[in-house]
């Protein structure tokens, strides 16, 4: 990344609760993830102004916002004065304003402010409803409506609080693409807000994973998911099929004895003895054809097995199996993949956990941890 548009070094401490984050991001679309309460929107009340920081410093662009514990001048700039785009949870229309009022709002002291206001509810496909007032308005047109007054401060950076949280569907995805197309168009930094990993997928370029007011991992958002770096990030990011198991050997690969079945996986910086937390995304646990051959990428790491479940996502099945050791892994695959096997639950089966899929976690987390 070039040179960052915002830098964010902030710390807050509450009753049972402190917050410490340190993030830096460019022209880009940067997902704040993580469970409720992990202090995701704090950082965005911060950062514009409605919270304060107890120490730290705020700086976007060649302006400071905040300054306060750290060398050179303090500073510590209202809301009203940092301009920030802010798109809250609640909306937080003027409910005694229409539509083209709420967007021209914060324009109120510049000449063609009307002219403004309309032009960026034309933008978010609002214009034909500018003379509504909020009561009038369904979620994602209020969702709009609240975007159109965000652009109104001309900031290059907007701020979306769980922006998709209302909205199902259709309207989800549109407003997602509109994001988007705005981002790129007007050269935005945005740091977006959710719980929810499709819409960081949807729409973000890097993914910060925050829990209990830190930042555990910051990165582009496929490496992250591929690559989690604890545990405690991977159980975050919903990743299944988490294992606990004890090093017995380092060679050309690592063995590891899960629960008295013996794995094989990549050289990682562990030693025997060690134990330490694994996991192996569902797509990287292939069903082995009882009739064919076993190629190099399943030649390892293959087990016997009985389906428990059975169950169908759109173009895609997830199935649930118990191994030998008892312990159950979810795989996932194509809805016509193994259509001649006949599975079902009951059935017994062989798989392969790809050795190359097999990924040791940087440990973080309690040594009770099991299995999702």
């Amino acid at each position: 990344m070039t040179r960052p548009r915002l830098r964010v070094d902030v710390s807050r401490r509450l009753s049972g609760f402190e917050l410490q984050v340190r993030l830096d991001a460019g022209t880009e679309v940067l997902v704040l993830f993580g469970p409720s309460g992990a202090g995701k929107t704090m950082v965005l009340d911060i950062v514009a102004g409605l919270a304060s920081a107890d120490e730290g410093e705020i700086v976007l662009g060649e302006h400071t916002l905040f300054r306060k514990g750290r060398p050179g001048p303090a500073a510590d700039l209202p809301a009203r004065r940092r301009r920030v785009g802010y798109v809250m949870q609640t909306y937080a229309l003027f409910p005694h304003m229409t539509a083209m009022a709420n967007v021209a709002y914060p324009l109120r002291r510049q000449p063609g402010a009307g002219a403004t206001a309309r032009s960026l509810l034309e933008r978010v496909s609002m214009d034909h409803l500018a003379d509504r007032y909020p009561s009038e308005l369904s979620g994602g047109q209020q969702q709009r409506v609240a975007l159109a007054r965000a652009l109104a401060t001309g900031s290059p950076l907007l701020l979306l609080d769980e922006p998709f949280a209302a909205l199902d569907g259709a309207i989800r995805t549109r407003l997602q693409s509109d994001l988007t197309q705005l981002h790129h168009e007007l050269d935005l930094t945005m740091i977006l807000v959710t719980h929810q990993l499709e819409d960081a997928f949807a729409m973000g370029d890097r993914i910060a994973v925050m829990q209990a007011g830190r930042v555990e991992q910051v990165g582009d958002i496929g490496d992250v998911f591929r690559r989690p770096a604890n545990q405690g990030v991977a159980e975050i990011m919903g990743i299944r099929n988490l294992l606990r198991a004890r090093v017995t050997g380092i060679g050309t690969t690592t063995r590891l004895d899960w629960d008295g079945l013996e794995l094989e996986t990549g050289l990682a910086r562990v030693a025997p003895g060690d134990t330490v937390t694994a996991y192996l995304r569902p797509e990287d646990i292939k069903i082995i054809y009882p009739d064919r051959p076993l190629t190099d990428s399943v030649a390892a790491n293959v087990f016997d097995a009985t389906i428990t479940l059975l169950r169908q996502h759109a173009s895609l099945r997830v199935a649930e199996v118990e191994l030998a050791n008892g312990r159950r892994v979810e795989i996932r695959f194509f809805e016509l993949s193994y259509a001649s096997m006949g599975l079902e639950p009951g059935v017994r089966i062989r798989v392969a956990l790809r050795r190359e899929g097999l990924v040791i976690l940087e440990d973080s987390a309690s040594p009770t941890a099991t299995t999702s």
